[in-house]
């Protein structure tokens, strides 16, 4: 069966139905990794965008019971250049488009997705449509040129109730503003006793728990949208020991003052280059994410940057100069993705007791 994919620059695609057959719109991005998609797909990161893969096929490892980063995706839609039917892996239990099916999850396959990314580098993200071969594209284009970006990705994807995950190790509040399986296993791996807190947990339901330290998770959109939880890390600044991962970095150097912008057409991808400018090593990073720190704005805050990207030059790291507090852009928990930037939660750890030796 045909399908469209229709921009509000008015491209129009057309290729193979995939996946679940309701249409879906939102903003049409790319990833350029070349591995990870069941990963990518279930990354909360991505809540409402749709997905275009640059590697030119997908799902050939089919789907596994494993690799998920969360039990239900919330990416909006998938567009590939070809769709594996077949997959081959020992562990693979589904394939890419039976599990897109069970996940009512629309995708498109066989449109030239080499034209599309370019497309998106030069012009930016675009919204688009998945929608069935007949549909008018006149009015679909309208609609698309009117669509506003939903500010609730947050609420949409973080987690309703706290819940625990036990351990017998430092106590960490995770923060979930979207936060991956990746980073609470990174922490259960060190043996850290994990409780996961909604977005808008406020600093005293915080300090409830007695925690050891605090980690802010990665999450969707515009860190502007969630003010409530630059609040809160105000309050929390200082008290214990701070990590923020992609929103979390975002946020909490919006809570020390400084400000955030949109980037043309994001980093999303498993082969991002990051410097640390403190002794220049240089780690191949995962990312994922639409907006940046505007590296202007670091200036008269208590932070100091401390990683940069390493293509554009674009805050990758701070530290803050007076508090136990650091976050990085990008993902070291790595999934997928390279795992150079993996020894950031041992760095976390070692915080975590230097601040408690001193506290004693």
């Amino acid at each position: 069966m045909k399908r469209k994919l229709i921009l509000e620059n008015g491209t129009v695609f057309t290729g193979e139905a995939l996946g679940s057959s309701r249409d879906t719109s939102g903003e049409v991005v790319f990833n350029t990794s070349m591995t990870g998609y069941q990963e990518i797909l279930s990354d909360p990161s991505y809540c409402d965008q749709i997905i275009t893969l640059t590697y030119p096929l997908i799902g050939n490892y089919g789907i596994n019971r494993d690799d998920f980063e969360t039990l239900n995706p919330s990416a909006g839609g998938l567009i590939v250049r070809e769709s594996a039917s077949h997959p081959s892996n020992f562990r693979s239990a589904a394939s890419l488009d039976a599990w897109l099916k069970e996940k009512d999850i629309p995708a498109i396959a066989g449109i030239d997705t080499r034209m599309l990314t370019r497309l998106i580098r030069n012009h930016g993200t675009l919204y688009g449509r998945i929608c069935n071969e007949k549909a008018d594209e006149a009015d679909i284009i309208e609609e698309l040129q009117a669509l506003q970006p939903s500010k609730d990705k947050v609420k949409k994807v973080s987690t309703k109730n706290a819940y625990h995950a036990p351990g017998s190790g430092r106590r960490v509040v995770l923060m979930d503003y979207g936060a991956k399986h990746g980073i609470a296993r990174n922490l259960i791996e060190r043996g850290c006793d994990v409780f996961v807190l909604p977005y808008n947990a406020t600093a005293e339901e915080v300090m409830k728990l007695n925690p050891d330290g605090i980690m802010l998770s990665n999450g969707p959109g515009d860190p502007t949208d969630v003010p409530e939880a630059a609040e809160t890390l105000k309050a929390l600044l200082g008290q214990v020991p701070i990590f923020g991962i992609c929103l979390g970095h975002q946020l909490l150097c919006l809570a020390c003052g400084a400000s955030s912008s949109k980037l043309k057409f994001g980093h999303r991808g498993g082969n991002h280059p990051v410097k640390d400018v403190r002794n220049g090593r240089v780690d191949i990073t995962s990312q994922n994410h639409g907006y940046t720190i505007d590296r202007d704005s670091l200036m008269g805050t208590d932070l100091q940057l401390t990683h940069v990207n390493v293509n554009d030059g674009t805050v990758e790291g701070v530290a803050h100069h007076h508090y136990p507090a650091f976050s990085v852009q990008y993902h070291p928990e790595a999934c997928p993705g390279p795992a150079d930037s993996n020894d950031l939660f041992d760095n976390f750890i070692d915080m975590i007791d230097k601040h408690q030796a001193v506290s004693i």
